[in-house]
């Protein structure tokens, strides 16, 4: 008891009487229980652990490094069986399966009913699934067929991941200001993946994961590339893998990989070539009436108006009445007048001083002013709201602003799900990828408080900031990276094919309203003229601008199109450009 007293007097800092005592023995005792009830779960976690590492070393290709892989092949044999090797469908019939797979834990699989199939992963890389045939013993034609197979998949998954990074984008043809890393991209080409050239007649069947064979499910090697080539590395460059949700990554590659997705019936056709029209002819009359004038037009990029009518349309049809605009400058007087439908009158009289207004200005300059009309939407015979938001000269500084304003009028009018009023935001590619409020915006659009159930970015991406070249200005691969916080798909698209600038705002459109969530369409495309009309851009980019002198203008590029391939006329043509 004595040497209790001792202790009890050290732990409390002070004498310590017998009435002490009985507490603290029992606080003892019951220290003592815990340290050893302690040591029994360290030794139980170490053999634990033990374990786990054995399993680990005979099943780790189950592991989180494969868990998407896994996954996808599992949701196919989910729709059918058939669709994978029978060695998964063996493993997925007798053995449970965690979707997704735990990252760094695997199940125990026995190895009897799987060695054939361990055999070959191991041989796999964890890279991109290349098989190194000096090292791989294969001894039958069956290990060998699914070994291609793997590797076919492979290949799939590489378009669907990098095949923007080989789309012809731009239509200077120059490619070094999209993509400022020129990083070459090896696991496209299918010599990586083991394939000779007289693989490429052989017949495969397809994953679940593509969209490509539309009602076929076999293909030969030929037909799979070119179809994968057509599309992700022609016109339009897509980013979505990175979207952490297999339904939506599943949408966009059936919007974009079925057969004829991105075919437009000739009735779009027509419409967009009257689009064209209007937004060439403006733009040629105010450089021709007003030529020492600044209106920072849109010249080089003309396809701009097509592309935000066709958004306007496509989500009116889904019952949107009201769309909420921001912008910078260049361009905003074209979208005045052929997307607002502003009246001329008033956008001449900013020109001229000796035109009086109809009413009183703001004092502020003609490309920096905004307007709010209603009026019909042909494509859907609907009234419609347009409001572009005035925008004091600093660039992205309008986003919450539109955000603000898009967020109000849904308030006010008991929109809670954005099904009636949107907003869509037009940015130029150096502003949008070195101005913080655009990122402090996107990180906004998903907040309760915030949210405006989606919107629309375009890119106006003319691959230059004022005079300043995009590698000299910008870390990152492409100035819309900074989208890819929020998993906003981005949609690149070369400006100079008017079809499928098309069908990229149908789809981003479409996105808007089943999703609620962000979309960016990047559209790649030159500034014809300087920063501004007075400005001579020789000075400053010399080799950018020898290629942009002899680019030959969209209008008559896609009017010989189609002139040529019989969907309009030639006499059509001529009346359409006096009648606008």
């Amino acid at each position: 008891m004595s040497k209790i007293l001792r202790i009890g007097s050290y732990l409390l800092g002070r004498q310590a009487t017998p009435l002490h005592s009985k507490s603290l023995v029992r606080s003892l005792v019951s220290t003592r229980a815990e340290i050893k009830l302690l040591q029994r779960r360290s030794l139980n976690t170490t053999s634990f652990l033990s374990q786990q590492q054995d399993i680990n070393r005979s099943t780790g290709f189950l592991n989180g490094s494969s868990a998407v892989y896994i996954e996808e092949l599992y949701q196919s044999w989910l729709t059918n069986p058939d669709s994978v090797h029978k060695s998964w469908d063996v493993y997925f019939r007798n053995y449970s399966v965690q979707v997704p797979p735990t990252l760094g834990q695997s199940q125990q699989v026995p190895a009897s009913d799987l060695n054939k199939l361990l055999d070959l992963l191991r041989q796999v890389s964890p890279t991109g699934l290349m098989v190194d045939k000096s090292r791989a013993s294969i001894s039958s034609s069956e290990e060998q067929q699914v070994e291609d197979h793997l590797n076919l998949y492979a290949l799939i998954r590489s378009y669907q991941i990098r095949g923007h990074k080989k789309a012809k984008l731009d239509p200077l043809g120059l490619n070094s200001s999209i993509d400022v890393t020129q990083e070459s991209v090896q696991d496209l080409d299918p010599e990586f993946y083991s394939f000779a050239e007289s693989d490429l007649d052989r017949v495969f069947k397809l994953p679940q994961t593509t969209f490509i064979g539309g009602a076929e499910q076999r293909l030969t090697l030929r037909e799979i590339l070119k179809r994968l080539g057509n599309v992700y590395c022609k016109s339009i460059g897509l980013e979505y893998m990175y979207i952490n949700s297999y339904e939506k990554c599943n949408w966009i590659r059936q919007q974009f990989e079925k057969p004829s997705s991105g075919a437009l019936t000739d009735e779009e056709k027509k419409r967009t070539l009257k689009r064209l029209i209007r937004a060439t002819r403006f733009e040629e009359y105010l450089a021709e009436t007003w030529s020492s004038e600044k209106r920072f037009g849109v010249e080089g990029c003309e396809v701009l108006i097509p592309a935000m009518k066709m958004v306007i349309d496509t989500v009116s049809t889904h019952g949107v009445d009201t769309v909420i605009m921001g912008m910078p400058h260049r361009g905003r007087l074209n979208v005045l007048a052929n997307i607002t439908r502003k009246p001329l009158e008033e956008i001449f009289c900013e020109f001229d001083s000796k035109l009086s207004p109809s009413e009183e200005g703001s004092g502020d300059v003609k490309y920096h002013l905004g307007t709010m009309t209603e009026r019909i939407n042909r494509a859907t015979n609907s009234m419609i709201k347009l409001v572009v938001v005035a925008n004091p000269s600093h660039l992205e500084a309008v986003n919450p602003v539109v955000q603000g304003k898009a967020k109000s009028e849904q308030f006010y009018r008991g929109d809670y799900d954005g099904e009636k009023v949107m907003s869509m935001i037009l940015h130029g590619d150096a502003a949008f990828a070195g101005q913080g409020v655009v990122y402090e915006t996107f990180h906004l659009s998903d907040l309760p408080a915030y949210t405006t159930h989606g919107t629309v970015h375009i890119v106006v991406n003319n691959q230059i900031g004022f005079t300043t070249d995009p590698r000299s200005s910008r870390s990152s691969p492409y100035c819309t990276d900074v989208a890819r916080v929020v998993n906003a798909p981005i949609f690149h698209v070369n400006a100079d094919d008017p079809e499928a600038v098309m069908h990229v705002c149908k789809v981003a459109a479409e996105w808007r309203t089943k999703f609620k969530k962000d979309v960016v369409i990047d559209l790649v495309c030159y500034r014809k003229m300087g920063h501004n009309e007075v400005d001579e851009p020789m000075f400053t980019n010399p080799f950018m601008y020898k290629s942009i002198k002899k680019q030959i203008q969209v209008l008559k590029k896609y009017s010989d199109k189609l002139i040529g391939e019989n969907t309009v006329q030639k006499e059509w043509y001529d009346v359409s450009e006096h009648l606008i």
